[in-house]
C-alpha cells in the first residue's frame, strides 16, 4: 500500500517537555519505531508538524536584533529541514540499510484571498502565562489564544490548494524511497496576483489539511493522522465522552471539535475520503498497526454508514 502517515507535534515535542535537540530526537526515536514496520513493507511518505518548532525559531529571531526579519516561509523551510534529518537518521537505523530515506523541502500554495488571514487560529511556538503573553502582544504585535489554562501564538492557517514538489515526490516514491515532506504543512507560498512570481507567505499551514492534499494527489491508499489520543472523541472531557470507532465523512463535523487541534484533523481525514474514495484514520501513532489492519483509531471512510461510537 501507498500510505501518508502525518506525525502530530507530540511526535517531537511532548507539552511541558524543554525545546532541546536531544529531547525532539528521543521523541522522534520512539515515532520511528512505529514507522519502521510499515517503511519495510510499504510505500510510505511522512509528513510531520512544526508548531513548537518555528515558534522557538520566530522568538530567536525577535530576540536578534529589531531589524533582521525571519519570516514564516523561511523558519519553514529551516524547519522542514531540521527535523526531516532527525527523521531520516532515526528512521534510517531502524530499516535495512538498502532502504532510501530523503527529505524533500516541500512549497504549498495557498490562495492570496484566503480569509485566514483575517483570523488567525494555528498554534505556533511555546505556551505562556497570560501576562507573559500580554508582554509579547505588546512589544511584538503577536496574536495570542487560549491553549487549555495558557496562552499560546496563533498565526494565519490558510488552506493549501496544492503540493508544489508533487512530481520530484512520486519520482522518488517510484525508486522505493521513504519520503519526508511537506513538513508543518509546507512552505506557504503563493503567486502574485496577475503574475508568474511566486512568494513566501506570513502563515503557518495546517499539516493534517496539507498531508490530506499531498496524499489525494499521490493516490495514496490510506491517510493516517497520528496524534495523542487513540481516537476521535465526541463530548471529549464530558462523563458523555464517547469514541467514535467508524465514520462516513458526510456524519462527522468538524466544527464540533477545537479549532485549533482535533478539528482540522477530521475535516483533513474527511476531505481525503470524500475525495478519493480511500479511508482516513485518526489515531494514536502507538497503535499505528492496529490502524492499518483497521482495528484502531477513528476510520473515516465512503463505505461507513453513519457513525459508529464506543
Amino acid at each position: 500500500m501507498r500510505i501518508v502517515v502525518a506525525l502530530g507535534g507530540n511526535a517531537l515535542q511532548r507539552r511541558g517537555e524543554p525545546m532541546t535537540v536531544e529531547g525532539q530526537r528521543a521523541n522522534v526515536a520512539v515515532a520511528c519505531r512505529s514507522l519502521a514496520p510499515v517503511a519495510i513493507d510499504h510505500e510510505l511518505v511522512i509528513s510531520h508538524g512544526n508548531g513548537p518548532q518555528v515558534g522557538l525559531l520566530a522568538l530567536q529571531a525577535s530576540a536578534y536584533d529589531d531589524v533582521s526579519i525571519y519570516p514564516f516561509d523561511v523558519l519553514g523551510a529551516q524547519t522542514e529541514g531540521m527535523i526531516g534529518y532527525l527523521i531520516e537518521q532515526e528512521l534510517g537505523n531502524l530499516v535495512p540499510a538498502e532502504k532510501r530515506l530523503a527529505t524533500v523541502l516541500t512549497m504549498t500554495e495557498v490562495d492570496p484571498a484566503d480569509p485566514a488571514f483575517e483570523n488567525p487560529t494555528k498554534f505556533v511556538g511555546p505556551v505562556y502565562t497570560g501576562e507573559q503573553a500580554g508582554k509579547l502582544a505588546e512589544q511584538r504585535g503577536w496574536v495570542f489564544k487560549a491553549d487549555g489554562d495558557k496562552q499560546r501564538r496563533v498565526v494565519p492557517s490558510p488552506v493549501p490548494q496544492r503540493i508544489i514538489e508533487i512530481e520530484p515526490i512520486q519520482w522518488l516514491l517510484q525508486h522505493r524511497c521513504v519520503v519526508v515532506c511537506a513538513g508543518g504543512g509546507g512552505i506557504p507560498t503563493m503567486y502574485e496576483p496577475g503574475t508568474h512570481t511566486l512568494i513566501g507567505v506570513e502563515a503557518v499551514i495546517d499539516k493534517d489539511r496539507a498531508s490530506a492534499v499531498l496524499a489525494g494527489d499521490l493516490g495514496a491508499d490510506l491517510l493516517v493522522i497520528a496524534t495523542d489520543v487513540d481516537a476521535v472523541y465526541l463530548d471529549w472531557g464530558t462523563p458523555q465522552q464517547r469514541a467514535v470507532v467508524t465514520a462516513h465523512p458526510d456524519a462527522l463535523d468538524p466544527a464540533l471539535f477545537p479549532a485549533g487541534s482535533m478539528g482540522p484533523k477530521v475535516e483533513a481525514a474527511a476531505h481525503f475520503a470524500r475525495a478519493s474514495g480511500r479511508p482516513a484514520v485518526i489515531g494514536s501513532l502507538e497503535q499505528l498497526s492496529a490502524m492499518l489492519a483497521g482495528e484502531g483509531g477513528t476510520r473515516i471512510s465512503v463505505e461507513a454508514e453513519g457513525m459508529e461510537t464506543r
